[in-house]
This record gives structure tokens, C-alpha cells and sequence, in this order.
């Protein structure tokens, strides 16, 4: 086995399994076989025939058990992670649990992943009942586990199969993902990242994860499975991984790359996970906050770091005066929690100079009274030493003159005034 600074060895699994479970109240009235073949021509090919093979094979295993053969599933962490009171209820009414099991080896495709949810959501689907994900403890309506499956070029979208919880501690938040070892990779933690990047780090996470998954299936690519899998010590990271994981790869933008160190957390306990951290690149000074704050600035437009000084022009006026006039309408949609899921608001205000003002970008973290926003700045700001990346700031919104709602890969809504600087129409 070969072993450098530059490529961490990580261990492969000898097979992998995947559970769902589909709960009803009685038998089940449509046969299994039955269930799949009503699929025929709405899911799209590996994945139908797939999963009509490995039902026929011992690969799968697919039973159904009373209810009270079964461990409780906990109602808080379903809560967490997404489900519905009216799911929570036909989960407490059911007599009997329909339970999908495959095995595969790790590799690429994930046939036990992707043949079981298949027939689970064929299942549910004949039973007018939910999907339970056990790995995720998640519930998926069938059409949503039909919707995740591989499309005609195989292609899926990350974020389906991989979740990103976080938690808060004293030294900011702790980012882990929940669903590389669905094909077999260690879960990736990040810890230490300022508050203010809740969303736009759980989006770099999702990125990361898809690059180093790319990396870890390439390696699993031969016959035979091997003990372990290299995976570069410096992982990059571009708004196309993000994207893509995302499911929209025609909307990644030209981002510079983004480089982050790969280190082993073996668990202490042997009932405990293992972990893959990311940290900063060796050589970087300051807080892992900073470049983590510094990363998303990188990767997605709207927050990176502008210290051009606009002069004033036709367009850039217009440009200020329709953010100015937006200003009320924003601020209702984020305390009422009505902006879109994933996003993050951030505004651009101007900090005085000797040149005139300084135009830097923070992050919205909270805003109760209508002339004063609190943040965390997206940028380090030329004129001002105490405005550095991460760092709390306070913004008087009348020194507003733009803002923005960033998502996964970029600009959903506003940055009138950056469009302006990008297009060359304010000189800088």
C-alpha cells in the first residue's frame, strides 16, 4: 500500500447494506414483484432493472413484521430531520412493517442503495404509505424516493442521499455529513465555522462531498475491492461541485477553487464513527473560522470581499436606489422565516475612507429593529481594522446600499449594485 503526505489511506468496508421500511396498518395487498413492475417506464434504466434483479436474487431481502418486532424509531429525530406530524401519525398506527434490505460491495453504482429504495418506494407507493429511510431516519413520500434515483444519465443529485446537521458549541458550529458511509466513505466534520455561515457552509460541505466521493468510487473503480482507498490530503472544492451536488450544474459560476486539508478523526470508542475533518490548508494563520469565512466568500458570488470604490453614475444610482427601495419588503420575508430554504441574507453597506467610502458585504444574523442590522461581515474590510472576516458587525440601514439572498451556487435575488461593477458600467 502506498502511502505519501499528499494522499490519506482511508479503509473500505467489505460490503454495505441499505434499509427502508414501509409502515401500514395490516398485510400488505399488492405482492412485491407486482409493486416493481408497475414502475416499468417511470423509473429510468439501470435502476428498474436493477432492482428486479436483486429482488430476484439473494442480495435482497424484503419481509414484512408486526410493528412490535421492531425498536421504537425515535420520534424526536425523525422530527429533525424533516418529518410531518401527519407521517409521525401513520407511523403510530401501523400494525406491521414492510422492511427492503440489500447488500452490495462499495463501488459505483450503489446498487443496494439505489435497487432497495426502488422497491421500497414501489411498496409504499402500491400501499398509499410512506418510505422510511433508516440510515437517514427520514421519511420520503414515494414520489420523492422515486425522484432521487438515478435519471436516464445516471445522474443524481447529492443532496438527496447526503444530509448536513450541525450543532453549536463554544467554539462555533460543528458541521458533520450524514450519508457517505451509504456507499461506504467516512462522514466529513468541520469544526469551528462561524455562525453566520450556517447555510453557505452546509453548501461547501455538500460540495466537498461530492468531489471526495467522486475520488473515493474512482478508487473503487478495479475487480476486486481493496483494503483501502487514497484520498488527496488537499481536497478542492469549486461551485461546480456544489452545484452539480445540488443538481443544477448549469448554474455554477466561475469561482476560484477552494483548498481544504483531509485528516483522519478515528472514533475513541468503538461503538462511536470515525471521521474525516476538514481544516484549512497547512501554513494558514488564524482561526479555522477565518478561512472557512474566507472559503465561502470564494465560492459564492455576492460575498466576496469588494473594496472597489464606486463613483457615482446613472446606473449605480438606480442600481442603489432600487435595493434602498426593496430594503422593508426583504427584511419582513427574514424575520417572518419566508425567504427560500438554504439561502442567506447579506447586505452591503459603505464603511468612510480617505478615498472616499469602502463597500464590504456581512451576512444577516439577525435584524428586530428596522434601522439596524446585526451580521457577521463577509469580507475584511481595507479601512477599517476591525472589520475582518467572521467578525461581528453592526449596520445602520441607512448606510444600506444593496442586498442580497444567496443560495447553493449564487445569487437568487438582488446585488443590482454588484451586477453594475461586474458589467463595467461604475468604474472602480
Amino acid at each position: 500500500m502506498l502511502i505519501t503526505d499528499d494522499f490519506l489511506p482511508v479503509p473500505v468496508p467489505e460490503s454495505l447494506t441499505a434499509t427502508y421500511l414501509v409502515p401500514m396498518v395490516g398485510l400488505p395487498k399488492v405482492g412485491t414483484k407486482t409493486a416493481v413492475r408497475a414502475l416499468a417506464g417511470r423509473l429510468a434504466e439501470p435502476v428498474h432493472g436493477l432492482a428486479t434483479q436483486m429482488l430476484d436474487s439473494p442480495l435482497m431481502s424484503v419481509d414484512t413484521r408486526p410493528v412490535a418486532e421492531f425498536p421504537a424509531l425515535p420520534p424526536d429525530l425523525l422530527t429533525a430531520f424533516g418529518a410531518g406530524q401527519a407521517q409521525l401519525d401513520r407511523l403510530a398506527a401501523a400494525t406491521h412493517l414492510v422492511v427492503v434490505q440489500a447488500e452490495y460491495r462499495p463501488g459505483w453504482p450503489p446498487a443496494h442503495e439505489w435497487a432497495a429504495r426502488a422497491v421500497a418506494a414501489a411498496v409504499a407507493e402500491s400501499a398509499g404509505g410512506d418510505v422510511v429511510d433508516v440510515f437517514g431516519l427520514q421519511f420520503l413520500d414515494p414520489a420523492t424516493a422515486l425522484r432521487s434515483l438515478p435519471d436516464e444519465q445516471g445522474r443524481i443529485r447529492l443532496v438527496d442521499w447526503v444530509l448536513v446537521p450541525y450543532s453549536s458549541d463554544a467554539e462555533g458550529l460543528w458541521f458533520t455529513t450524514k450519508g457517505l458511509r451509504r456507499f461506504g466513505l467516512l462522514e466529513l466534520q468541520t469544526q469551528g465555522v462561524p455562525d453566520h455561515l450556517t447555510r453557505a457552509w452546509g453548501a461547501v460541505l455538500t460540495g466537498a462531498a461530492r468531489r471526495l466521493l467522486r475520488a473515493w468510487t474512482d478508487g473503487l473503480a478495479g475487480d476486486e475491492v481493496p483494503a483501502f482507498v487514497q484520498l488527496p490530503v488537499l481536497a478542492t472544492v469549486t461551485g461546480h461541485d456544489i452545484a452539480v451536488a445540488y443538481g443544477n450544474p448549469e448554474q455554477h459560476g466561475a469561482t476560484a477553487p477552494v483548498l481544504l486539508r483531509l485528516e483522519l478523526d478515528p472514533a475513541t470508542d468503538p461503538d462511536a464513527d470515525s471521521f474525516l475533518s476538514l481544516r484549512p490548508p497547512p501554513g494558514h494563520p488564524g482561526p479555522d473560522g477565518r478561512y472557512f469565512a474566507a472559503a465561502c466568500a470564494t465560492l459564492f458570488d455576492g460575498i466576496a470581499p469588494d473594496v472597489r470604490y464606486a463613483r457615482p453614475g446613472d446606473a449605480m444610482s438606480r442600481a442603489i436606489a432600487t435595493a434602498r427601495a426593496g430594503l422593508d419588503d426583504v427584511r419582513a420575508r427574514f424575520l417572518a422565516g419566508r425567504l427560500p430554504a438554504e439561502s442567506q441574507l447579506v447586505v452591503k453597506y459603505g464603511l468612510p475612507g480617505d478615498e472616499g467610502p469602502e463597500y464590504v458585504w456581512a451576512g444577516v444574523t439577525s435584524w428586530d429593529a428596522p434601522e439596524r442590522i446585526v451580521g457577521a461581515s463577509a469580507s475584511d474590510a481595507g479601512t477599517d481594522p476591525a472589520v475582518r472576516i467572521g467578525a461581528p458587525v453592526v449596520v445602520e440601514a441607512a448606510d444600506v446600499v444593496d442586498w442580497a439572498v444567496l443560495g447553493a451556487t449564487g445569487v437568487i435575488e438582488g446585488g443590482w449594485t454588484q451586477a453594475v461593477l461586474d458589467a463595467g458600467e461604475a468604474p472602480a
